[in-house]
């Protein structure tokens, strides 16, 4: 019995696969981890990457030796999206009045209304 040890890359201890052969394919091996881990392949995809030399397994038909440990990665399942969006923020309301500048004492000023006018009701 062969096996391929893989880990998340969020924790730190390694799990097995175990298999027939001298290797598995890497769209075998994602499935027995998604089943392993009760992933749907409906809600995400698996990036698996070596952990000795970090190359990227891509290709679903790649083979992975026996003995070899991998660190797994949860996707979207169509892949990475960009995050370079442009975010429209409308007001429906008019803006009113001017803006004032904010004091940097704002607060210490806030204790020492809330001090004077608590000394002035207790007297």
């Amino acid at each position: 019995m062969s096996c391929v040890h893989y880990k998340f890359s969020s924790k730190l201890k390694y799990d097995t696969v175990t298999f027939d052969g001298l290797h598995i394919s890497l769209c075998d091996l994602k499935k027995q981890i998604m089943g392993r881990e009760k992933l749907k392949a409906a809600d995400c995809d698996l990036q698996i990457t070596n952990a000795q030399t970090k190359e990227e397994y891509t290709d679903d038909n790649a083979l992975i030796p026996k003995n070899s440990s991998v660190i797994v990665r949860r996707i979207p399942i169509g892949g990475v999206k960009s995050t370079s969006k442009t975010y429209v923020i409308s007001r429906t309301e008019p803006v009113m009045g001017t803006s004032k500048a904010v004091c940097k004492n704002t607060i210490s000023h806030f204790f020492y209304t809330c001090f004077y006018l608590y000394n002035v009701a207790v007297k």
